[in-house]
């Protein structure tokens, strides 16, 4: 292994150590590392069968969901092994009913890779999307473990593609098939010689068409939302709710009501964006206590139903586009057929620009840009439905991945 990978890793993990000092998350994740081992032996026997999945956070999470159940249903003897890298994933999901065991992925040395894998044993890994780690991955392969990458994406600026890349680009060769999203990232892993691939498409597209299935009844919002148009503004940033705040102070009819559900549900940050509402607000936790009707603004200080809380959008705001962030998951409410508004960073996200090709998402830059095209499809009843339309014809479009992937694993 490159050496100064090895040194990259261990001064990553002091800084991660240093910084757990300072920054909750952090030591979350610091925390959590000296448990893995702990909580891997207690949940699991010598003679334990077992898958592992592994996810960088919540998003790769949801984005691997409907592949790991397929998994499940087929393999019922073995346990599942879900690891995480960072707290976001992890504390969110730690008891996700997928798996026997959920954990932090330790950091990658080869002493923790051996280790962890002789109490897992996998029988199968999936890693999705990204999050290669060259120790954990060199060591399947010595052992003879099948390893696959789903939902992955390539850009040639990456790592891999760079004179210094080749640990990284070596660990790519521990996957006996690497299922791509996109025809660019077959291209880009042939200039490699890495040639096992499918371009499957995004796992995704399945996982947020299973919403559909779900019952997505939310009393409180129908309550709330009574029979009014609805803007639902989902994973909003600071920056996002000075747009959203703007406009309903200055521009919004009464007609109109507005759902906010933070990225940050930090109480100083609800009460800073209550602060500023000049019109009535209520918070979800104090749904119970307040007449929901007569607030014209929701604010969602809790985690876990936005998903379903996007069925009762006439409109969408995805946030984490208008700063530097990184653009939310826009699928969520495209199936639900909506059109949806998002920030003008949105380069990494291909799905992004094929709806605003599509003229199903609108990209703006400024508050004039967002007042423009939100009171155009408030009033735009046409418009309006003929963009959400064209969101949720592209998510039917781009099924099947998970269908592909199963396939592949003969099960």
């Amino acid at each position: 292994m490159n050496l100064i990978y090895n040194i990259i890793i261990h001064i990553t993990h002091f800084i991660l150590k240093c910084g757990a000092l300072f920054n909750d998350k952090l030591k979350k994740g610091v925390i959590g590392r000296k448990n893995t081992f702990k909580i891997l032996t207690e949940c699991l026997e010598k003679t334990d069968k077992t898958l592992w999945f592994h996810c960088a956070s919540l998003g790769e999470y949801e984005q691997g969901l409907p592949v790991f159940e397929e998994l499940k249903k087929h393999y019922k003897a073995h346990k599942i092994v879900l690891s995480f890298f960072s707290p976001s994933g992890y504390e969110i999901r730690k008891n996700a009913p997928i798996a026997d065991a959920i954990v932090y992925l330790p950091i990658d040395t080869k002493k923790n890779a051996k280790k962890f894998l002789n109490i897992v044993n996998p029988e199968l890994t999936i890693f999705v999307k990204y999050d290669i780690w060259p120790h954990f991955l060199n060591e399947l392969k010595k052992r003879n473990l099948r390893a696959i990458l789903i939902s992955a994406v390539f850009r040639k600026n990456q790592t891999y593609f760079k004179f210094y890349g080749k640990p990284l680009r070596q660990s790519l060769f521990a996957f006996e098939h690497i299922f791509t999203q996109n025809e660019a990232s077959k291209t880009l892993l042939q200039t490699l010689n890495y040639n096992h691939v499918t371009v499957s498409g995004d796992t995704r597209f399945d996982r947020v068409s299973n919403q559909l299935s779900l019952n997505n009844t939310l009393s409180f919002v129908e309550a709330f939302k009574s029979n009014k148009l609805c803007v639902v503004a989902g994973s909003t940033w600071p920056e996002d709710e000075t747009l959203l705040i703007d406009f309903i102070n200055l521009k919004a009819s009464k007609d109109v009501k507005f759902i906010i559900a933070p990225h940050n549900i930090k109480k100083a940050q609800i009460k800073t964006i209550q602060e500023k509402l000049t019109v009535e607000s209520i918070l979800f936790s104090e749904k119970d206590t307040k007449n929901l009707e007569s607030a014209q603004v929701f604010i969602i200080d809790t985690i876990g139903i936005l998903s379903k809380i996007y069925s009762y959008s006439d409109i969408a705001y995805v946030g984490g586009a208008i700063g530097k962030t990184g653009l939310h998951n826009t699928l969520e409410p495209a199936v639900f057929g909506v059109p949806i508004i998002i920030g003008s960073h949105h380069q990494k996200f291909p799905e992004a620009q094929t709806m605003i090709d599509n003229g199903g998402m609108f990209s703006i830059s400024n508050q004039n840009e967002f007042n423009t095209i939100l009171k155009e499809l408030i009033h735009n009843k046409e418009k309006r439905f003929s963009a959400g339309y064209r969101n949720s014809g592209y998510i039917k479009n781009n099924k099947g991945a998970v269908v592909q992937i199963v396939n592949y694993l003969r099960i």
